[in-house]
């Protein structure tokens, strides 16, 4: 692998080899990563990186675009295949710009808006106080229910009925249930909200029809490429062809200059694996990982936010266990299990050593590991955050990582 950059920039092959070695001997259970096709490397690492291509297909500000406008038109068209969407935009560089650029084409500046507290499972672009979007609107946020780990949909409608929002932000970072898109809609529709989802986390699954869609009912859906839809980093934005001018303007120029062509291929690329059959079983196997492997932690004394989980993710609080969210993901760092360190709902802890740790099924399952691999790795995570600092105990886990991980090749890893 990489044998031009081994010649010409033997330091930065180091790092790529042993990240490549890391990837692959280790068990990959952060809910927001996943391993992209070889197809769509190729994609991302292609020629494409050349050509700037400021505008949109048939209004470029530069010429020799006849090439980059059909990967770009192919792109949009499969988005909206995909999502059933009335219009795509796939230039967003990520998720947190195509989020403010939603904001930026619907909202003024100091509009209310309603939005998930970031330690209840929502993103900073959902309007945490210290964010962009916390600080040019006016952000009122929602919780869970304390007892139940749910959103409160009628707390919500509550919440829309006294405070009258110009928007309401629906999605998640950290949530670990599916969400009543029909039921936010309704309080919008009573207020004369408009309606945003985020679903940055869940797409390949709204993809594959194995979670309901926000797409239907929403004024315009937001979400990264990669996750769940397996793509590469970056984001789309979906909307009610009423809607289409203002996002696009705001996309660009508003926000951004050239888009990241090489990125859209590879978006192009993911979005065509998620139209084929066999995306709807990987999806589907997700769902299933995550369901048994929240059932397997449940037995063995983990308290999961919510009591389980509808998603791919599940959040663990650790609180039981006497044993912080950042010593346990030091502690599965040392095993070869990746995941991190995350608030709960009315965490008492910082935010830098919270209670809990969130982990997720996407990458696993990509691997080809199902049922019997979730109950193995509820049995590593439970050993290790049992006795954390026993070094020699780790390192026969770690073994046993290895040992799994060599019989579930990562895509696009060659060693």
């Amino acid at each position: 692998m990489y044998e031009t950059i081994k010649k010409q920039d033997e330091a930065v092959y180091k790092s790529m080899i042993a990240e490549a070695k890391r990837q692959s001997e280790g068990i990959e259970l952060i809910p927001s990563e996943n391993y992209v096709s070889q197809a769509v490397l190729e994609a991302n690492g292609s020629i494409l990186t050349n050509k700037y291509s400021e505008g949109y297909p048939g209004k470029r500000y530069y010429g020799g675009q006849e090439n980059i406008d059909a990967i770009e038109n192919l792109a949009i068209e499969r988005a909206k295949k995909l999502f059933g969407a009335e219009h795509a935009n796939v230039q967003p560089y990520s998720g947190s710009p195509a989020n403010t650029a939603i904001y930026f084409a619907l909202l003024e500046f100091g509009d209310t808006v309603m939005g998930l507290k970031l330690d209840h499972g929502g993103h900073i672009t959902h309007g945490l106080p210290i964010a962009y979007s916390g600080k040019a609107y006016n952000f009122v946020q929602y919780g869970v229910n304390p007892e139940t780990g749910y959103i409160d949909m009628e707390e919500v409608r509550k919440m829309a009925q006294e405070h009258k929002p110009k928007m309401i932000v629906a999605g998640f970072t950290a949530y670990p249930r599916d969400i009543e898109w029909k039921k936010f809609k309704e309080i919008a529709d009573e207020v004369g909200a408009l309606t945003m989802a985020d679903i940055s986390h869940t797409a390949g699954l709204v993809a594959a029809g194995v979670l309901e869609s926000p797409v239907p009912y929403f004024d315009v859906v937001m979400t990264t490429t990669h996750k769940t839809l397996r793509g590469p980093r970056g984001a789309i934005i979906l909307c009610k062809e009423a809607h289409a001018k203002a996002i696009d303007k705001a996309v660009f120029p508003g926000l951004q200059g050239g888009p990241h062509e090489h990125a859209i291929a590879a978006k192009a690329v993911a979005f065509g694996e998620a139209l084929k059959p066999e995306f709807k079983e990987y999806a589907a196997q997700v769902k299933k990982n995550a369901y048994h492997l929240a059932e397997e932690m449940k037995k063995k004394g983990f308290k999961l936010v919510s009591d389980g989980t509808d998603t791919h993710l599940i959040l663990a609080d650790l609180t039981n266990k006497n044993l912080p969210g950042k010593e346990a993901q030091v502690a599965l760092d040392e095993v070869g299990i990746t995941l991190n360190k995350n608030t709960v709902p009315n965490d008492p802890r910082s935010p830098f050593d919270p209670s809990g740790i969130r982990l997720g099924t996407p990458a696993i399952t990509t691997r080809g590991m199902k049922e019997p691999e979730m109950e193995r790795i509820a049995d590593w995570i439970d050993r290790t955050v049992t006795d954390p600092q026993n070094h020699e105990n780790l390192k026969v886990i770690k073994k046993e990582v290895e040992t799994l991980c060599t019989k579930f090749p990562v895509p696009g890893i060659k060693l």
